[in-house]
């Protein structure tokens, strides 16, 4: 979601992202390409589960999510209402789980306020980021996934993910935080935006880091390799201490 303070991309970066993105469609399209686009009963697992999966794994999140669901506590005004130890046992397989009853519990309560989940995500965009970000636990990044999957709101996700792969490509603002790098992709991807290619794309970006753009590379079989400075420039330091094992 555009902040005043977004970078601007330069003209040549429309063309960069949306071959970079044709690129990881070719390799990921086959695959479940992000686990809020995973098969979902609704809105309130897309908004609970971008609760729980922060610093876990989806894995982890989901069986958490698979135990709130079998206790009725995906019901906002249950989940509201909910004590919080009883939550905490809920979802204490995705980590931290007396900071994330919590947090869930200030989620259901703003649901509650805005009148239901379909209320709060018929909010204007900008509006409905304004209620996510003043609720407990909700940063950009979780305010934007809710905004992104739950209410098709055509915001780009940035998250630490992006970061490193476009970092590695030489491609993205110069400076900033989360506002700058969001407002690159979104002003670079403006002529072609879409809730689907967003999606798409932020899922893609995910599956490439956790697969090969890893914090310790696998720039090999790479597909982006050949436009990869950083994955290049480790080739190339690799290869005279290969050739001097070979020798």
């Amino acid at each position: 979601m555009s902040h005043p303070e977004a970078a601007a991309a330069p003209r040549d970066a429309a063309a960069d992202l949306l071959d970079i993105y044709r690129i990881l469609d070719a390799r990921y399209r086959g695959e479940t390409w992000h686990w809020l686009a995973d098969a979902v009963h609704g809105p309130m697992d897309i908004v609970a589960g971008a609760v729980l999966v922060q610093h876990t794994t989806w894995t982890n999140a989901e069986r958490a999510l698979g135990s709130m669901r079998a206790a009725g506590a995906l019901d906002p005004q249950a989940l509201a209402a909910m004590p919080p130890a009883d939550l905490a046992a809920l979802v204490r397989v995705s980590g931290t789980p007396t900071i994330k009853a919590r947090r869930l519990r200030a989620v259901a309560e703003t649901i509650v306020r805005a009148g239901g989940i379909d209320a709060l995500l018929a909010l204007p965009p900008l509006t409905l980021c304004e209620r996510l970000l003043a609720t407990h636990g909700i940063g950009p990044e979780t305010a934007d996934a809710i905004a992104l999957y739950a209410a098709g709101s055509l915001v780009f996700v940035i998250d630490a993910y992006t970061r490193r792969l476009f970092g590695r490509l030489g491609i993205g603002p110069a400076h900033g935080g989360y506002a700058a790098w969001q407002g690159y992709f979104e002003d670079a991807l403006a002529g072609e935006a879409s809730v689907d290619l967003f999606q798409r794309y932020h899922g893609y970006i995910v599956l490439h880091a956790k697969a090969l753009c890893r914090t310790v590379p696998r720039c090999a079989p790479c597909p982006l390799l050949p436009r990869c400075p950083d994955g290049q420039s480790r080739a190339a330091e690799a290869t005279p201490a290969t050739a001097a094992v070979t020798a």
